[in-house]
């Protein structure tokens, strides 16, 4: 059976035989992390093949976002546990699926095309609202008050 003909779950743990570093539900995330990046493009955009193709970047965007509305403030946790620890982390996860045949790439992507976007978690985790901590809660009282 050719790669082409293996279906994605299978492909995912073919590849985590030989590199063992993710989890397996980091795959299944960052496709539909794909999914969802493609479909939120301009109707335009994504009827043509030539542009439908997601950068580095922008797929790297697209995980963020889907991150952060999954999970909210728990996302670095979440790709913590599943060994995903850097922007770079993702692009071996798509170039993983690349060479497995789940996915393509044209002859100018790279792994370089994840990196230089930022910090990750602090990404995952920007302009999120967590609430005030116990902490804060206690500082802002007044003296001599019971709260």
């Amino acid at each position: 059976m050719g790669n082409a003909e293996v279906g994605f779950w299978d492909a995912v743990d073919e590849i985590r035989g030989r590199d063992n570093r993710f989890r397996r539900e980091a795959y299944g995330f960052v496709m539909a992390a794909l999914g969802a990046t493609v479909q939120g493009l301009p109707p335009e955009r994504r009827q043509d093949t030539a542009t439908r193709h997601l950068s580095g970047q922008e797929l790297l965007q697209g995980v963020i976002l889907l991150a952060r509305q999954e999970f909210g403030r728990f996302a670095p946790v979440v790709f913590g546990e599943w060994g995903i620890a850097s922007g770079e982390d993702v692009g071996r996860i798509v170039f993983q699926l690349v060479e497995s045949r789940q996915l393509s790439a044209r002859r100018e992507d790279s792994i370089d095309d994840f990196r230089g976007g930022g910090e990750l978690f602090a990404a995952l985790t920007a302009n999120l609202d967590f609430g005030p901590r116990p902490a804060d809660e206690r500082m802002s009282r007044e003296p001599g008050t019971k709260g």
